[in-house]
This record gives C-alpha cells, structure tokens and sequence, in this order.
C-alpha cells in the first residue's frame, strides 16, 4: 500500500502539484507521521551502476544494514510517471532488470513524469527528490563531479549543483576516482560546499582511501557531523554538504594501480567516442575488467559502510530537531 507524500516545502504558484506525483511506501510514510529518521538513497546504482543479481542484492542489503541501525530506508526512483519514495522488493526488481530504465539527472525528472516512464534517479534527483520529501541525509556511492580536462570539455556533473543548492548531506565515499578530484573540489569550494571527512583530514577517491587533496573538515562522529549541519541549516545558508566516508582499509584498492587502470579505461573511451551521461558507466565497466571484478567488490563494500555512516547521522540529526 502507498500513500501520498505531503511536502514540507511549499511550491511555486503555479507549478504542478508536486502531492499529485509524489508517492511513499507505508514503511516510509509511518516512519515521517512518527519523527524517525530517514535515509534516501539512489536507484541508478541498481539500474545502471551494478549486474544483476549484484544490484538488488546491494539494494537489499543496504536497506537492511540502515533498519538495522535504527533508521528508515527510502529508495527512490521513478515508476510510471510516479515519484516513489521507498520501493517495494517488486519495485527493484524492475530497476534491475528491465533495459528502459532511463538515467533521470535534474533536467530529466519532468520529461520522465510527464511521458509516465521508469527511471533511476542519479545523485541530483536523489537529492531534489529527499528534500521535498523532507529527507535530510542521502547515502550513495561516489558523487560525480569535473571530469579528467573538464576544463576544456565542461563536463561537469551537475551533482555538483544540486550539492550548491539543495538542502541534503551526502553520505559517500568521496567521488568517483574516474574524475578529477582537483577541480571537483575547487568546485565545490566555489559553490560554498562544505567537504566534511569522516576521521579522516584527507579526501576519500571512491575505491581508495586517499587522493592527495584534503577535506575542509574532520570529524571523528556522527553526533559532530550533525551538530555542523544542524546550525548551517539554522543559519540559513542554503545548500547540502559532502560526508566523505572512506572505504574500509581491508576492501581498499591501490591508488596508484586505480589511476593507471582509469588512464587505459579513458582512452578507450575516447576513442569509441564515448560522451556525457554514458562515460561514467562505461569507465565503471572498463575498471571493472582490468580489476578483474575488485572494483566491483570494493563498491559494495564502499556503499555498505556508507549505508551505517548516514543511518547514525540521521539518528543523530532527527535528535538536534526535538
């Protein structure tokens, strides 16, 4: 059974009413009526980030790892047109098998509701669609951010954006090594984002724990986490921020190795004339192989101990708010 979501967020005059798109599960919808914490999470990572059955097992046992810890999972996606928020074991099923499951950033969220289609929202949609619903803290993966000569293709994630202006913490394990780490923080910087690391004073890059770049912030526990981002959105200054969570040391793979794995995986991208929204899966794939399926493992590795990092923030958030 689902119910309609109300938003916390009033809308334009004018617009469409959000109420009539926006539906949650019932698991979500009693956890809102009774003040528990929520976690949202993305659903392009089963679409479009893992195989199957890799993909719905992560799903599953991502959601099970945030119950587990007190919290409520809300996996979203796009279903007919329909907004969920919380998805049934139906729901991702087809998430992960069926090939029209189209990869919905900011720009693509009204086509995809109005032609009543499926599609898996990236870090940005996750993000538009956890605030309206009054989620405070997402776990993904890895943001997307500049790409490698970004400053001359302007590939740019428009993740990065969305983190600018959009009230959610995200709960990651840096961003994706396949991108220019540099330039995404200089970006982020620009934007007033603030980059916090989770015990640790150096930038997390995706399968390895180190970059070479350091965070704005340390913070060894959730409960100081959530105190920073409790009084910036007191504050009034607008915007997510960036809970960069490094991979676990046991399930890390060598930075140096990744790097020369991810040159050869660009090249051949390049060289296929690979553009846009299809590079990322495309890179994800090509490390996949010359891992030999490792990345892939540290992947859901990286997600899972993500999933606990995000459920104790919202904990500890959902108490700053009583």
């Amino acid at each position: 059974m689902q119910k309609t979501i109300t938003l916390l967020k009033p809308q334009r005059s004018g617009d469409m009413k959000i109420n009539e798109m926006l539906v949650c599960s019932e698991e979500v919808q009693q956890a809102k009526e009774a003040g528990k914490p929520i976690v949202a999470l993305e659903s392009t990572i089963i679409s479009h980030g893992m195989p199957y059955p890799k993909n719905v097992e992560t799903a599953r046992r991502v959601e099970t790892i945030i119950r587990e810890r007190g919290a409520v999972p809300a996996t979203i996606a796009i279903l007919d047109g329909k907004v969920k928020v919380g998805l049934t074991d139906h729901e991702i099923d087809v998430l992960a098998n069926r090939h029209d499951i189209l990869k919905v950033s900011r720009r693509d969220l009204p086509y995809v509701v109005a032609t009543k289609k499926h599609g898996a929202t990236t870090v940005a949609a996750t993000m538009i669609v956890a605030e309206w619903a009054g989620i405070d803290v997402f776990v993904t993966g890895g943001i997307g951010g500049v790409h490698r000569d970004g400053e001359n293709t302007m590939d740019i994630s428009a993740d990065l954006n969305e983190l600018a202006q959009t009230d959610v913490a995200v709960v990651c394990a840096g961003a994706k090594s396949i991108l220019d780490i540099g330039l995404t923080l200089e970006y982020l910087e620009t934007n007033g984002v603030p980059v916090i690391g989770v015990g640790t004073e150096e930038f997390p890059a995706f399968y390895s724990r180190q970059s070479g770049y350091p965070v704005d912030y340390a913070l060894d526990t959730t409960e100081a986490i959530a105190r920073l981002l409790h009084t910036k959105w007191k504050m009034g200054l607008s915007g997510g921020a960036v809970v960069a969570n490094p991979i676990p040391e046991e399930q890390a793979l060598d930075s140096k190795e990744m790097d020369h794995m991810i040159e050869q995986a660009l090249a051949k991208a390049k060289q296929r004339g690979i553009t846009g929204k299809e590079v990322t899966p495309f890179l994800l794939e090509e490390v996949k192989g010359l891992t030999k399926g490792k990345s892939l493992e540290a992947n859901i590795a990286l997600v899972q101990h993500n999933a606990e990092v995000g459920a104790d923030l919202a904990m500890e958030l959902i108490q700053l708010k009583k």
